[in-house]
């Protein structure tokens, strides 16, 4: 009989928050937790100050991390109407795209700018975006369901026993050969294990992509759940790290809590400037060292190409594998034409639709049966 059952089922959201501050890499004994258990029952709390009170009392989050723990409490007991306003500050997973000669510049207002969403622009707008309870699409069923097994993997350094293989197994054919009197009569293989590979996903979430945004977010969420070592970033004017808040179990939480991450939704287009800055952060740019690429972007970018080419060309020096998946491309037939497009097409393995999930679960389902160009 599993633990929950023995819970009592008042007690239940009170010991998944619990799960949730772990998962998050908030380190919670269990004397806590009966502890944090029985200040609520003493309390008998009237509303979630009083249990928010309780947790802080018996839980004890470092200060540096309070903001992330009212952050999580809010999330796990108010859900999607959670965090009405977002902090202020930036943290280390953020990074703002500065523009150099732009300084004594106005940047549009955020009412101005991009309102169609077809266009790209440079200007930065800063808005709050929240996700809708769509239910799960069959191309997110698909790829939960067929990750596992078909993502790309690679050759790790741990062997293991197989019936053929380059490596000699010297110890089970010493420990076989006591059965025969110590004459050997089969030598035994090794070969080494296969290890998923590394994933990274760069998401658009600028104007020019705004009609796309939420199934690909919701995208990234099922995928970083199929599959280990996924990170996702997006970009726009700012470069996000979002992969801890789509960690999350439940999508409507982990939406919700990249929807307060990322504050450069529907804004400028600022690509280049946002891969540059991705390389120039050394534990981001190890994130895309050895692992399979792929970035949603229309590539509408408003600079100057030169700035996206040297990026690009870096990206595709480190990654096992670029794919750049663009609304833009119709058909198998599909040849760039926007300059930033041309400019990058000789340093991407794949150039292909990112118009649809369906399209792109297809090509991230057979990123495992190719081999880098």
């Amino acid at each position: 009989m599993s633990t929950e059952l023995l819970l009592p089922r008042a007690a239940r959201i009170f010991i998944s928050f619990v799960a949730l501050l772990r998962v998050n890499g908030f380190a919670v004994a269990p004397e806590q937790t009966t502890a944090f258990l029985a200040a609520i029952a003493l309390l008998g709390p009237r509303d979630l100050d009083d249990i928010r009170q309780s947790a802080l009392a018996t839980l004890a989050p470092p200060p540096e991390r309070r903001t992330t723990f009212d952050r999580l409490f809010d999330l796990h007991f108010r859900g999607s109407e959670a965090i009405e306003h977002a902090d202020d500050g930036e943290d280390d997973e953020t990074v703002r795209l500065q523009e150099e000669g732009r300084g004594d510049e106005e940047p549009l207002l955020s009412d101005d700018t991009n309102e169609s969403g077809l266009t790209a622009t440079r200007a930065e707008a800063l808005v709050e975006r929240r996700f809708a309870q769509l239910p799960t699409t069959d191309a997110l069923r698909r790829l939960a369901r067929e990750a596992p097994r078909r993502l790309p993997r690679r050759r790790g350094h741990r062997r293991m026993r197989a019936r053929r293989g380059p490596f000699a197994d010297l110890r089970r054919t010493l420990r076989d050969s006591v059965r025969s009197d110590g004459e050997i009569l089969r030598l035994g293989h090794m070969k080494r294990r296969q290890r998923p590979r590394k994933m990274l996903l760069l998401i658009d979430v600028s104007g020019s992509m705004k009609s796309r945004t939420e199934e690909n977010m919701k995208l990234a969420h099922a995928l970083v759940h199929a599959a280990p070592n996924v990170e996702v970033f997006t970009f726009g004017t700012r470069l996000t790290r979002v992969t801890r808040a789509l960690r999350l179990r439940r999508r409507e939480q982990a939406l919700s809590a990249a929807a307060h991450l990322v504050s450069d939704w529907d804004g400028g287009t600022r690509i280049g400037d946002a891969l540059q800055a991705f390389l120039a952060v050394p534990r981001f740019g190890g994130y895309a060292r050895g692992a399979a690429v792929v970035i949603v972007s229309d590539g509408l970018e408003r600079g100057e190409p030169d700035a996206l080419r040297d990026a690009v060309a870096k990206l595709s020096r480190r990654a096992w594998r670029l794919s750049w998946l663009t609304p833009l491309a119709t058909g198998p037939g599909f040849r760039p034409q926007t300059e930033a497009l041309v400019a990058i097409e000789r340093f991407v393995d794949d150039l292909v639709d990112g118009g649809s999930s369906a399209s792109i679960v297809a090509h991230v389902l057979a990123l495992g049966r190719r081999r880098a160009a």
